[in-house]
């Protein structure tokens, strides 16, 4: 083994060492992993059986009578989690503690579940201006890049925009969240036939998600299927 290649096992392994952290939920080494093996397995993971169209769970996986009486705009829903503790802490640090890392292991999560979906294109959630400065960044758009990454799909994060800069969706009621989302999205682009990957962190109501789908099926995108990190469950 030469000196030149010894040097470089040596560099690799002390940047492995530097690299090394704890867990971010239960603090136990987890190596260069942000979440240890045990607290992985432990986070809360929507059931097998739920409906296509809005992940909401049904006793055998068929569409759920919501879904059937009044049919959203998007197609499917793809969400490896249910938003409940602890992985709502995580979303919560992702966007609010600007854990950027964050957004790349539940993009990866994402883009695990997603295998056997076909997109021409990633839309992002659009922020409105307003709130994008406040934040500093689009948390959909960070979790786009590892499935863009995965499967080569390009993230298209102009063509749809955010033009009206309502009251946060989750300081509502359930049933005033659609009618406050109405008409907050605009569309630049002929998506005609387009199969869209839209994506967001968490999936509450759906309102904002599906008014955006409804604005790019104005469009001619001829399938939504929607990417959340985590759906929330009717308590």
């Amino acid at each position: 083994m030469s000196i030149l290649t010894q040097s470089i096992g040596s560099i690799r392994r002390a940047c492995g060492k530097l690299l090394e952290q704890d867990c971010l939920l239960c603090s136990t080494a987890s190596g260069e992993a942000l979440l240890c093996p045990v607290c992985i397995d432990d986070l809360p993971r929507l059931p097998a059986q739920r409906c296509p169209q809005c992940a909401l769970p049904t006793p055998h996986g068929e569409r759920c009578g919501r879904c059937l009486a009044k049919p959203p705009h998007y197609d499917a829903t793809i969400a490896p989690f249910s938003y409940d503790f602890p992985l709502d802490k995580l979303v919560q640090s992702f966007k609010y503690a600007h854990r950027l890392a964050l957004g790349t292991w539940f993009g990866r999560q994402l883009a695990a579940c997603a295998e056997e979906l076909e997109a021409d294109l990633i839309v992002p959630l659009p922020l409105h201006p307003l709130r994008l400065r406040e934040r500093g960044f689009n948390q959909a758009l960070e979790l786009a890049r590892p499935i863009s990454a995965a499967y080569g799909w390009p993230i298209d994060a102009q063509t749809c925009s955010r033009i009206r800069n309502t009251p946060a969706q989750a300081e509502l009621p359930w049933r005033e969240r659609g009618k406050n989302i109405r008409g907050a999205f605009h569309c630049a682009a002929d998506l005609s036939g387009k199969s869209i990957a839209l994506i967001d962190d968490v999936m509450t109501t759906g309102a904002s998600l599906n008014e955006c789908a409804r604005t790019l099926k104005l469009h001619g995108a001829a399938r939504v299927t929607l990417l959340v990190v985590a759906r929330a469950l009717p308590k």
